[in-house]
């Protein structure tokens, strides 16, 4: 049975997908405009030979073929030009020349791209980006508005970049802890490289002022080991967190130990470093948002300002004053000028306030206290040095909350 039915009328195949290996092979390239250009960059990533046919190139094209990357015959296309190719670029500004390309290869089995008509191609170049390893390829249908193909790439690669796609490594990845400042908690606010590594995780040991809310995102098969600290409440010990670091890592996992802020500042995150290294593990260190800075910028108020402040002291509240292990000068910083940071200093701010009061601190000091601050909890009250303490107890601030000392409070 003959059939005569018109080909154009047949429904549409889906394309079959494919990655060509062409390290060491012949493609060439007709036409040597940008489209052209573009093209032969991508073969030349793919390690092809390349043998571009036109009169005229770009300055890009003629740059790879003064470094001797790329062969070109300096002509219009004649039939024969395909000659030992594996793969075809019909990318001139002429159709009907185009058409004679694909006729060519068409007969000589070899696959080609048309850059003018997708419809007479035998091969689509799909948008193309990669990432750590992965190549992503994206084909639309024929009709589709290629921008889209490139939209979808660029989305895909956004997530692997920023570790909101979650695609871990299963060969060759190395154990070790990561040691990640997770910022002041809300999950938008980690880094990038940070939120990556979190979702490369076998094992994610937590604080509870981490972004916690990240974790909902990881596999089920991840083990989530939290590490709270409650202020005079509950508390694993930092002996156990190392213990738990260094026991997984050496079981071949890939830790992550993810913390509030960032990890170096009053974060005991050096503790772990030398913990992991005095082991033997192998341990990176991402640095965080700290809460010092992000908390009071995020409310409205910055720790330096021109003409007001022009520098800022970051300092821990979690013991008094007047406490044997205290290391921190009191009379000193009430001496400054600047802007003071507070953190863990909420129930001693009443021994904080009249040390610096008897340093001879003004008592009208703007204050500022955000309790919870990035949190959907947040709070925010102003005050005086004078009396910020009464004020917060009355307001019923209570832990985490950043105090900021000096004129930019009053901002």
């Amino acid at each position: 049975m003959v059939s005569t039915a018109d080909n154009s009328a047949a429904p549409a195949h889906e394309v079959y997908p494919l990655g060509l290996r062409l390290a060491g092979r012949q493609v060439v390239v007709v036409g040597g405009g940008r489209v052209a250009a573009r093209r032969v960059a991508g073969l030349l990533r793919a390690g092809a030979r390349v043998r571009v046919v036109a009169p005229e190139v770009t300055a890009a094209v003629e740059g790879y073929v003064t470094a001797e990357l790329v062969d070109w015959t300096a002509r219009r296309y004649q039939p024969g030009d395909l000659a030992d190719a594996w793969y075809a670029v019909a990318a001139t500004d002429d159709p009907a020349a185009n058409a004679a390309i694909a006729a060519e290869a068409e007969t000589a089995r070899v696959f080609c791209s048309r850059a003018d008509d997708a419809a007479g191609s035998t091969a689509w170049t799909p948008a193309v980006g990669a990432h750590a390893g992965v190549t992503v390829s994206v084909l639309g249908s024929e009709a589709a508005d290629p921008r889209r193909s490139a939209a979808v790439r660029d989305a895909v690669l956004e997530g692997l970049r920023e570790g909101t796609l979650a695609a871990p490594r299963f060969r060759g990845r190395a154990p070790g802890v990561a040691l990640v400042g997770g910022g002041p908690g809300d999950p938008d606010l980690i880094t990038v490289r940070g939120r990556r590594l979190l979702a490369e995780a076998d094992v994610v040991v937590a604080d509870r002022l981490a972004p916690l809310g990240l974790l909902d995102e990881l596999p089920a098969d991840v083990e989530i080991v939290d590490a709270s600290k409650i202020p005079y409440g509950r508390a694993m010990a930092q002996e156990e967190i190392n213990r738990i670091l260094v026991e997984r890592a050496k079981a071949g996992k890939f830790v992550v130990r993810l913390k509030g802020g960032d990890p170096f500042v009053f974060g005991r995150g050096h503790e772990e470093v030398i913990a992991c290294t005095e082991a033997g593990v192998p341990v990176t260190v991402v640095p965080g948002l700290t809460s010092a800075v992000a908390v009071p910028g995020l409310a409205g108020v910055p720790v330096t300002h021109r003409g007001v402040a022009h520098e800022f002291t970051v300092v821990s509240g979690h013991v008094a004053p007047d406490h044997p292990k205290s290391l921190v000068d009191w009379a000193a910083l009430a001496q400054l000028r600047g802007t003071l940071v507070l953190l863990m200093a909420v129930e001693r701010l009443g021994a904080i306030a009249a040390a610096l009061l008897d340093g001879g601190k003004d008592p009208q000091t703007p204050v500022m206290v955000v309790q919870d601050g990035s949190r959907p909890g947040e709070r925010t009250l102003r005050s005086t040095l004078a009396s910020m303490a009464a004020d917060v107890a009355g307001a019923g601030i209570v832990p985490p909350a950043i105090v900021v000392i000096g004129p930019v409070a009053g901002l």
